[in-house]
This record gives C-alpha cells, structure tokens and sequence, in this order.
C-alpha cells in the first residue's frame, strides 16, 4: 500500500454521522472494535476556517487511537486524497437495524 492512501471512515455517533481521515485503520485486539489511528485533518489556514471540521478536530485533540464499534461503522473507504472532516445529522429513515450480537453466546445447541 502507498504511503499516500489514507481511509475514510463514517460512523454513527450519538445520532449524528461523523466522517474522518486516518492513516491506520485495522479490527484491533478489542473484540467487536475497529481501531482507528493517525487521524488527520486539513491545513489550518488564517482565510478560511471551517467550523464543521474546527470541531471535531478539537473534539479528537489529543487522541493517539480511537475504537469505534463494529456496529456503529458505516463504511471504510481507501482514498487517494483527503477530504473535509465533518459531523452531521443522521438521516436513516424511520427503519433501524436491531442490535445483534456478533457471535451468539452460550452453546449452540445439537449439531444435526
């Protein structure tokens, strides 16, 4: 992989959808999490400012490594260039995926 490529994550967060860059993105060593590091962000620039990206750069300040869970990931893409990060509302319709655990716990019963 180029050292150029960086991937683009969106993810849900308490309702709204957030989208961010990052060096680094693999499953992790905690179960059921993905693990997002390098998180990068735009040139700080005096002329132009985007409040949208401001925040969750201050939001993610100082964070080395994140972990999203797996069911709050809405997609991973490897991209060439990077674009704007932002948060914004969750538009999912009024239909929700019910919660489901990834491998079911317990026995699983007789093997027929």
């Amino acid at each position: 992989m180029a050292a150029s490529h960086i991937f683009k994550v969106l993810f849900v967060n308490q309702g709204k959808i957030y989208e961010v860059y990052a060096r680094k993105v693999s499953h992790g060593e905690l179960f059921g999490f993905v693990e997002v590091e390098e998180l990068v962000f735009g040139e700080r620039s005096s002329v132009v400012v985007d409040p949208g990206e401001e925040r969750i750069q201050s939001e993610f300040a100082g964070v080395k490594r994140t972990y999203i869970p797996m069911h709050s990931i809405v997609r991973i893409d490897e991209v060439r260039k990077q674009g704007i990060s932002k948060v914004g509302p969750y538009e999912g319709g009024n239909v929700a995926q019910f919660p489901m655990p990834a491998f079911p716990a317990g026995d699983p019963g007789p093997k027929r």
